[in-house]
């Protein structure tokens, strides 16, 4: 009964979306199907690509006939740090992951790393707006979704940390996996930034070649990361910055409803990885408490201290990297 409800929804939202293209003008006579090839940057057991393909499929619902997205794998096809370029050369026409992971190049992201707002709310102050010319002008890429906001991150340790006098936790000479985005925060924490693929996490954990790991609260339990992490460091901080981005031309060859098909399909999915990451957290939280996980909750000043201190990093990097959209950035982005 569950199913057929969810089939006559998503039938419903496909007739509605071709009426209201047909009223656009927008219908015609039938084509051949657009067929976008796509990669992740995540492994496929990972939540984040599981949440990819879940719009894979409300895009494939809606643009049945018309535009149909494959996917092609994560890492094992393409790897991550070479998936922007696989978008610019054309290799591939649409990619999901962080941001971060060309953060060099584009050094603009950092806005959605220090960012305190939803992707619905940068659609409406015109936030996404600046990044869609960031995105074309640096990396001949048209950013279409940031999917999965709402999700925020935290220390994790195989032991329990030290504590300051004034409530704060000290890392000093903690070894804790990192990558770009997290490197300046550690280090005013005082950990050792250690560098490791998400694939070998595992073993670095099992090694005691890293002491703990940044991370969001969703997803810590896919790769079973929480069979050696003990303790989690509250409250979290930062915020995803994970999206779906296309090869510019390619975006721009698509027909006019093949682009409102995906445009919408992005809105809608927007909101709903919000809300179903909200439950998701809650539901994890829940789930790694149970299973033993001790939380270090820092609060008072200590905590907007620790919070202070964490989304500073990511817009001081924004700042230094002399972007001339920092200004028009941290307003639509950022309202701590």
């Amino acid at each position: 009964m569950f199913t057929r409800v969810v089939r006559l929804k998503k039938r419903s939202a496909a007739l509605a979306l071709a009426a209201g293209l047909a009223a656009g003008g927008l219908a015609g006579p039938a084509s051949a199907e657009e067929v976008l090839r796509a990669v992740t940057a995540f492994p496929a057991p990972v939540e984040f690509s599981k949440s990819f393909l879940r719009f894979v499929d409300k895009v494939n619902d809606l643009g049945e006939g018309v535009v149909r997205v494959d996917y092609m794998g994560g890492p094992e096809v393409i790897p991550p740090a070479q998936q922007a370029q696989a978008i610019r050369r054309g290799v591939v026409d649409m990619q999901y992951g962080p941001g971060t992971y060309y953060l060099g190049q584009v050094p603009e992201v950092d806005a959605w790393v220090g960012s305190t707002v939803t992707a619905m709310e940068a659609r409406e102050n015109g936030g996404l707006e600046i990044m869609r010319e960031v995105y074309r002008n640096k990396l001949g890429a048209y950013l279409l979704a940031h999917i999965d906001t709402g999700i925020t991150f935290h220390v994790y340790l195989t032991e329990e940390p030290l504590r300051n006098e004034d409530g704060s936790v000290d890392l000093s000479g903690v070894k804790l996996r990192s990558q770009p985005i997290y490197r300046e925060f550690f280090d005013a924490l005082g950990a050792t930034s250690v560098s490791v693929p998400v694939p070998e996490v595992y073993t670095a954990l099992e090694r005691g070649v890293v002491d703990g790991i940044g991370w969001p609260l969703v997803a810590i339990q896919d790769l079973s990361w929480d069979e050696f992490l003990t303790h989690r460091i509250d409250p979290p901080f930062f915020q995803t910055d994970l999206v779906v981005i296309m090869n510019e031309d390619r975006w721009g060859s698509l027909s006019d409803e093949a682009r409102k098909i995906l445009t919408a399909a992005a809105v809608a999915y927007e909101q709903e990885s919000y809300d179903y990451y909200q439950q998701n957290i809650a539901d994890t939280d829940r789930a790694v408490r149970e299973a033993g996980m001790q939380v270090v909750e820092i609060t008072g000043p200590a905590a907007e201290r620790y919070l202070d201190m964490a989304f500073e990093t990511a817009w001081e990097r924004l700042r230094n990297s002399g972007s001339p959209h920092y200004d028009a950035l941290r307003t639509t982005y950022y309202d701590r």
